[in-house]
């Protein structure tokens, strides 16, 4: 794949080759800065997906026979492809999904140590030694592959979160195929040709690109798939969940997020509002952990609100290829709305605008899907912009009297992927990881990220109770096998 990508159709990655599909539909991928075409992907059929499952079955039979450290040095070289072409992808992934380019660089360097990290998973411990109640026995246990594993990817961490998935599941024995999101295929595309230059074997890796309605649900329903990981929207990943739950596939849901952060009366209010910005703002409030709500004690209401208002003043947004450039636009049209029409429901609903609620027209925006950073204050925890994930650059201030208030107020919504508290109070803290229902809790930090060898999930709606990245990985893409020798 040695065209340009301005002009450039990408195919299919099937059994080790690029093959075009049968369908001869593609499908432009935007820039959402100026609508410029990136390049196109391919509108794929079922028959497709069926040819990229059967060729990852027949391939784990060899793939897992290889010793963890094998499939661990195949990632390795995937790595050092990875960061020797981090510059292109982060350009492309920029243009596709408008990030600026300098988050786009960070998450492209975090694929690199992903795959690094999993690298080594393969000389670590793969099973317990456990006592028998009969002496002249050996009894132990060990992990297996599962087989294929399915995977299905959003367009917010084009990089960052098929690496997440595809590294654990082949360095565990597994074979993958991977349907990513439309809006970011290419630069899915590109992270899979640093595989196929790693020299993965045919049909361990495979890529197919096209809708969910097609793609994603013959992926969930077919019966040599083994089990599916999924990240996106809570109502897709119900549909996959039940899919699979049909057909005794195992199954992993990251879905959404309606993530607080609590600035207590002690907070450091600068660190605070530091991070509420970063938290709320940063890849235009497109992500799961992004922060949504911002929960304040009424003692230092006005003055956080003022300081708030200020830094965002100072946010400049635009294209996130140009240099000074702190926000991008939303990643497609279809975004844009959803985010207006929060902001038009949180205006109904009887919201204060304090700053933002508009779309950016003009030169610079004429043909892209840009939207001020916007903030709503006067807002009660039944609101809509208070209950339902905007993902957009949109966060909803709640003022409370007391900590026990913020933290009833943090936990009544039906997500519970991450929160953070600002406080100098070491009870506070202990309250706060005590009594918060989510799967990430931050002190001091914004509510966005997570280490890479850390479990990341969330509670409630927001997932389906299992783990990702770190060890935990293991626990969702291998079985337990136990083992008894007399």
């Amino acid at each position: 794949m040695t065209i340009e990508t301005k002009t450039k159709t990408y195919l299919n990655f099937l059994n080790g080759q690029w093959a075009a599909s049968s369908s001869g539909e593609v499908q432009a991928s935007l820039n959402p800065a100026n609508s410029d075409v990136v390049g196109y992907v391919q509108m794929s059929t079922k028959e497709e997906l069926d040819q990229a499952v059967s060729a990852a079955k027949s391939a784990q039979i060899a793939w897992r026979k290889l010793s963890g450290n094998e499939r661990g040095n195949y990632l390795h070289k995937a790595a050092n492809v990875l960061e020797r072409k981090a510059d292109e992808i982060a350009e492309c992934m920029t243009r596709e999904m408008g990030k600026t380019l300098p988050e786009a660089k960070g998450e492209t360097a975090r694929g690199v140590a992903i795959l690094r990290y999993y690298a080594g998973e393969g000389m670590r411990k793969a099973g317990d030694v456990i006592p028998s109640t009969d002496r002249k026995a050996l009894m132990f246990t060990s992990r297996v592959p599962l087989g294929v594993v399915g995977v299905i990817t959003p367009w917010n961490f084009p990089v960052a979160i098929p690496i997440w998935k595809i590294a654990p599941a082949l360095i565990y024995g597994n074979s993958v195929v991977i349907k990513p999101a439309q809006e970011t295929a290419i630069t899915c595309a590109k992270v899979i040709e640093c595989f196929e230059e790693a020299g993965i074997p045919a049909g361990v890796l495979n890529l197919v690109t096209g809708s969910g309605s097609v793609i994603g649900q013959a992926l969930t329903d077919n019966p040599d798939v083994n089990a599916i990981t999924f990240t996106g929207s809570n109502e897709v990943g119900k549909r996959i969940g039940q899919g699979a739950l049909a057909r005794g596939a195992k199954y992993q849901l990251e879905m959404g997020g309606k993530n607080p952060v609590i600035v207590a009366a002690d907070a450091d209010l600068e660190l605070a509002v530091e991070g509420t910005i970063s938290g709320a703002f940063k890849s235009t409030g497109q992500k799961c952990t992004a922060t949504s709500r911002v929960i304040v004690e009424s003692k230092v209401y006005e003055t956080f609100k003022e300081k708030l208002v200020a830094k965002v003043k100072e946010i400049t947004v635009g294209d996130g290829l140009k240099e000074g450039i702190w926000m991008g636009p939303c990643a497609n049209e279809s975004q844009l709305k959803t985010v207006l029409s929060y902001i038009e429901k949180g205006n109904q609903e009887g919201a204060a605008l304090l700053i933002g609620g508009k779309q950016l027209t003009g030169d610079a925006y004429e043909k892209g899907f840009f939207v001020e950073p916007t903030i709503f204050e006067n807002v009660t925890s039944e609101m809509t912009i208070a209950q339902e994930e905007i993902f957009g650059p949109v966060i909803a201030l709640i003022q409370v009297d007391t900590l026990l208030d913020a933290i009833e107020v943090a936990n009544d919504v039906k997500f519970g992927l991450s929160a953070s508290i600002y406080t100098s109070n070491i009870q506070s803290m202990l309250s706060f990881v005590e009594e918060m229902e989510a799967g990430l809790v931050r002190i001091n930090a914004e509510s966005a990220g997570v280490e890479l060898q850390a479990p990341f999930g969330g509670m409630k709606q927001s997932s389906s109770h299992s783990r990702e990245q770190g060890e935990a990985a293991k626990e969702f893409f291998t079985a337990i096998k136990t083992v008894f020798i007399k």
